[in-house]
C-alpha cells in the first residue's frame, strides 16, 4: 500500500505548512499532497480560497499582498509557503502531489513544475498533477504529456473511469464514499492507478487493501505506515 500524506501530517501539525511536510516523512511517508492557488505570479500552498480557516488572518488569498500574506500564522508560527520554497524544501526526497486548486496560467505551472525537476532533484516520476477541474488538466497534458495526470472525482460516473482513461491520467483519485470494487476494478482494466481519499480509520484501511486500491491519502500518515509496516512502499515514487 502506498501512504500518501494528505496535505502533510495534519492531524498532528498545521497542514499544508512545511513542518506538516517534515513530519510526515519523519512519520515514513513517501509521499506528499498539497493544495495550490495562484496568486501574484506565484502559487501558495493552501487549500482554501479564504485564510480564515489555516491561519490567523480573514479573507480572500487574493485580498492580500505577498508581504502581507507572508506575516500570517499558519499554526506553530509557520506562514503559507509557496510552491516554489516547498520544492526547494522537500529537495526530491518524496513523491508528491499537486493538486490544482485555483490557476489562471497553465504556463507559469509548467514553469513551476521544470523548475522542480532541473533545480530541485524532483523526477518526472516522483511528480503527479490532480486537479477537479478536468479542462485543467487536458490543457496540461495537450503542453506536458510527460506529467503523470490524477484525476480527482467525488462521483461515481455512468463511464466508471472512462473519464480518466480520456484524460490521458495515470490515476484515479476518488472519494472514500464513492468508491468500490466496480470502480477499483474498471480503474485496472484501463491501465489506471486508484487513490483514496482521505482514509483516516484501520477498518477502512483494511477494505481497501483486501479491495486491491494502490494507495491511499491519510491525515497521519505515521499511522497507516505503521499499519501496513509490513508491505509499505520504501521508494519515494509513484508505483
Amino acid at each position: 500500500m502506498f501512504v500518501i500524506a494528505h496535505r502533510g501530517a495534519r492531524e498532528t501539525h498545521p497542514e499544508n505548512t512545511l513542518l506538516a511536510f517534515d513530519n510526515a516523512l519523519k512519520g515514513g511517508a513517501k509521499a506528499i499532497e498539497l493544495d495550490i492557488h495562484q496568486h501574484q505570479q506565484q502559487f501558495w500552498v493552501i487549500h482554501d480560497s479564504w485564510v480564515n480557516r489555516t491561519t490567523n488572518g480573514v479573507g480572500l488569498l487574493h485580498w492580500f499582498s505577498t508581504q502581507s500574506l507572508k506575516k500570517l500564522d499558519a499554526g506553530q508560527g509557520e506562514c503559507i509557503p509557496t510552491l516554489k520554497e516547498t520544492l526547494r524544501h522537500l529537495a526530491g526526497s518524496c513523491a508528491l502531489n499537486i493538486e490544482l486548486k485555483g490557476m489562471d496560467s497553465i504556463a507559469l505551472l509548467i514553469e513551476h513544475l521544470d523548475y522542480a525537476i532541473n533545480k530541485c532533484g524532483f523526477s518526472h516520476e516522483q511528480l503527479l498533477v490532480s486537479s477537479f477541474n478536468h479542462h485543467w488538466l487536458a490543457e496540461l497534458h495537450q503542453q506536458r504529456p510527460d506529467i503523470k495526470l490524477a484525476a480527482l472525482t467525488a462521483s461515481k460516473p455512468i463511464g466508471l473511469c472512462l473519464f480518466a482513461q480520456q484524460l490521458n491520467a495515470y490515476s484515479v483519485n476518488i472519494d472514500l464514499h464513492v468508491v468500490d470494487s466496480e470502480m477499483i476494478n474498471d480503474a485496472k482494466q484501463r491501465g489506471l492507478k486508484i487513490f483514496v481519499y482521505t482514509v483516516n480509520q484501520a477498518e477502512d484501511w483494511a477494505r481497501l487493501q483486501q479491495m486491491g486500491v494502490d494507495g491511499i491519502f491519510c491525515d497521519n500518515p505515521q499511522q497507516a505506515v505503521s499499519y501496513f509496516s509490513s508491505n509499505i512502499r520504501q521508494n519515494p515514487s509513484w508505483p
